[in-house]
């Protein structure tokens, strides 16, 4: 049984890739001190593990990788990159991961740092799978173009080389994935 706080501010932002989700709630989260969650980069994270310590991966690492897993780890900039895209979306099939993300994601949902007056999390599935009965929830989205203009130039952060019809491309592979 999770731990719930009485009296915080719940709110659950759903969207595909790149809608604008994140920028929303990073700044709903900082007028109303809530604790922000990016749920995406949770799967994202994982992913990145099994990319670097492939002859580690193993559910066991894992635990304790998730255990330790703060805030930091998941801004990485490298956690954005295709690869690591393509990976998170492999292994978000799996249950047993599902499970251990779903267990992180209602812990800082319903018990958010003391220091937060609620929480905020975005991401996919948040409004209906995770905080169901969360105070406010949002549906973001945004056209394809829009979409991938975001992308693109989060990506050339990272990869001076990323070619934006292949961003494109990739967008429209995910949210064909996320409609199945």
């Amino acid at each position: 049984m999770i731990k719930k706080r009485k009296n915080i501010i719940k709110i659950a932002i759903d969207s595909p890739a790149a809608a604008g989700a994140g920028t929303l709630a990073k700044s709903i989260s900082k007028n109303y001190n809530l604790f922000y969650l990016d749920t995406g980069k949770i799967y994202r994270y994982i992913a990145f593990l099994k990319i670097q310590f492939p002859k580690k991966f193993n559910l066991s690492f894992l635990k304790k990788k998730i255990k330790s897993l703060s805030i930091k780890d998941l801004e990485n900039k490298k956690l954005i990159l295709d690869n690591v895209g393509t990976e998170a979306s492999i292994i978000s099939k799996d249950p047993k991961i599902r499970s251990l993300v779903h267990s992180f994601q209602l812990k800082f949902a319903y018990n958010p740092p003391k220091k937060y007056d609620g929480s905020c999390l975005d991401g996919r599935d948040i409004t209906y799978n995770i905080i169901p009965d969360a105070d406010f929830k949002f549906f973001i989205t945004a056209n394809i173009k829009t979409r991938a203009l975001r992308r693109y130039k989060e990506l050339r952060n990272v990869n001076k080389k990323i070619i934006y019809k292949e961003v494109i491309k990739s967008i429209k592979k995910s949210d064909k994935k996320e409609k199945i």
